[in-house]
């Protein structure tokens, strides 16, 4: 089968092969039998190395299944982490169901739209680089927000966070961009986390611990007549 590599990692597995070959080829030439053991298990560990830079920038083909209408689909491959009602106090300014997935170094990084509409506002605040998972990395790592108003009306954030081993976001959406369950919104370049807030009267359909793969898993539906902020308008 053939393995799609996602284009923020051209650069990244370009010039890793060139170090890797830069320390490999020497030790190939200078070495004599007696120390053949060396250039072995360095090309050995090389190989292995390099592969799950690959498997990390992976970037296969999806195409969500399900009924599009009102539906939240997971933005990110990983393990839910979080699952819970809070108050959202930077956009929003109201209560929201957040529901975040954690994705560890051999997920894929892309990350997809959760719903259809058009993005109305995005920032990227700097931070820390603690752990993903843990709860206070929402509002302390580095991290990009992006709203998403649906169809309906409703809006939904997207929170995408750096973890202990990620040091760049990518997102592509900005204000104005029509957001599409099948498409790209970004991507998080080693360790990460993604944070969706949804309306209150979101229909949930996973719980805590529970895999998603993104762009396909089913993970809510939204329904507008529930939702309160509507409701004000």
């Amino acid at each position: 089968m053939r393995v799609k590599i996602h284009h923020e990692g051209t650069e990244i597995l370009i010039a890793g092969a060139l170090v890797l070959a830069a320390l490999n080829v020497p030790l190939w030439l200078w070495l004599g039998d007696d120390l053949m053991i060396v250039p072995i298990v360095v090309t050995a560990v090389s190989i292995v190395f390099y592969l799950l830079v690959v498997n990390f920038f992976r970037s296969p083909r999806r195409k969500f299944q399900g009924n599009p209408e009102n539906a939240v689909v997971a933005s990110a491959d990983g393990k839910v982490v979080a699952l819970e009602k809070v108050y959202e106090p930077e956009v929003l300014k109201c209560e929201a169901i957040q529901l975040s997935v954690f994705m560890s170094p051999t997920n894929v990084h892309a990350n997809w739209f959760p719903v259809n509409g058009k993005v109305t506002y995005t920032a990227h605040h700097t931070g820390r680089f603690q752990a993903a998972w843990l709860p206070k990395s929402s509002s302390e790592n580095e991290r990009s927000t992006v709203v998403i108003e649906t169809p309906s009306g409703q809006r939904v954030m997207m929170r995408q966070v750096a973890g202990a081993m990620a040091r760049r976001i990518v997102t592509y959406a900005q204000p104005g961009t029509d957001a599409n369950i099948e498409d790209h919104m970004g991507f998080i370049k080693f360790g990460s986390r993604v944070d969706l807030y949804l309306p209150i009267g979101t229909e949930i359909f996973v719980k805590l611990d529970d895999r998603t793969t993104g762009g396909i898993s089913l993970v809510g539906r939204l329904c507008p007549e529930l939702d309160p902020q509507l409701k004000k308008q």
